[in-house]
């Protein structure tokens, strides 16, 4: 059956599989997000005990923090399959019919970016959830008949780096919220070091450590410039990741010892020096860095930022902080001429 598979409406058909090695497959090979995994273990080991499916989970955070690869984590500790779907993917109302009705007792659905899902779909999924019937309606006009069908048991598993664009009756049909949150040096370091030996690169522990201070808390960009500082060893050193290869690899790909890249500081430079600290709206500040809207700096650009204490948000704009002016080079004296609020 799997050549009746959509790869339109199943990404992990377009997933390579040298990426996917990388992703931990059950939950005690999972890195971090301690707090999390307690909890869900404890739900899943309930949920065996009574024979029933897995109450349905939602994951929200910044980008590249292992919504998707906890999901299948699930699915693998519940020893289900699971099925992914991009919520663009959903365009009409027959596409989740057909995923939902064909879901096997126990099986896992994932769906990615759910905050993005149309108006009418998102309706459909609350019966679907609550009471595991869907609504299909045959016909049209007068003549239109409503059709119940019963769904099988089943896990739904929603990812979003935008919790607040979900409504409140998507919210509450999750028996499971769980936000992941950036991980430590420390961390990110154990999951170089676990995705060098997948990869069998040969890496000193100090080279890890090196990756992870750059990683912005993020195992995925972790792992992007792990195989970026194995291509630069095996053409620039002897092939082993040390500190200096490392170091040498990520300074020329513009990627200082906060993390932080080109963008992030024509971010910082247009908020200090075109608009004098701020406060401006992100709109403004994405059309000055040549983006077509401010999403990808929402997304990409803004949580990390925050994160360091670079930028504030506020109701009247984004703001830049006294750490921006000392990163920058600019001296409270020349912000306070720019008339920001630097301290």
């Amino acid at each position: 059956m799997e050549k009746d598979r959509n790869p339109d409406l199943d990404p992990t058909l377009r997933e390579d599989n040298f990426e996917y090695s990388l992703r931990p497959q059950r939950l005690p090979e999972y890195i971090g997000q301690e707090k999390i995994k307690t909890r869900l273990e404890i739900a899943i080991s309930a949920a065996k005990l009574r024979n029933e499916v897995l109450d349905h989970v939602l994951l929200f955070g910044p980008p590249g923090l292992g919504k998707t690869t906890l999901a299948h984590v699930l699915a693998n500790e519940m020893q289900s399959p699971c099925k992914v779907i991009q919520a663009p993917a959903l365009e009409k109302k027959g596409d989740l019919a057909a995923i939902l009705t064909n879901l096997e007792d126990g099986e896992f659905l994932f769906i990615d970016e759910i905050h993005r899902l149309p108006a009418a779909i998102e309706e459909m999924l609350y019966a679907a959830m609550e009471d595991r019937k869907l609504d299909i309606l045959i016909g049209q006009g007068p003549s239109a008949q409503t059709l119940k069908v019963d769904l099988r048991p089943f896990t739904l598993v929603g990812a979003t780096t935008r919790a607040g664009l979900i409504s409140k009756p998507l919210h509450d049909r999750f028996g499971m919220v769980h936000r992941l949150d950036y991980y430590t040096q420390g961390e990110l370091a154990v999951i170089a070091e676990r995705s060098a030996r997948v990869l069998e690169i040969t890496m000193a522990p100090e080279g890890a450590q090196a990756i992870a201070r750059r990683s912005r808390g993020t195992p995925r960009i972790c792992n992007r410039l792990l195989k970026r500082c194995r291509d630069y060893a095996q053409v620039k050193g002897q092939g082993v990741i040390t500190t200096e290869i490392a170091d040498a690899c990520l300074t020329l790909h513009e990627v200082d010892e906060l993390g932080l890249d080109s963008l992030d500081r024509a971010y910082l430079e247009a908020l200090c020096n075109k608009f004098r600290g701020g406060p401006v709206g992100v709109r403004t500040l994405a059309a000055a860095l040549g983006e077509s809207d401010g999403g990808a700096l929402e997304d990409l650009v803004e949580p990390y930022l925050m994160k360091i204490g670079f930028l504030d948000r506020t109701q009247q704009g984004r703001k830049a902080t006294e750490s921006t002016y000392n990163y920058l080079g600019i001296k409270t004296e020349q912000a306070d001429l720019f008339g920001a609020d630097a301290r």
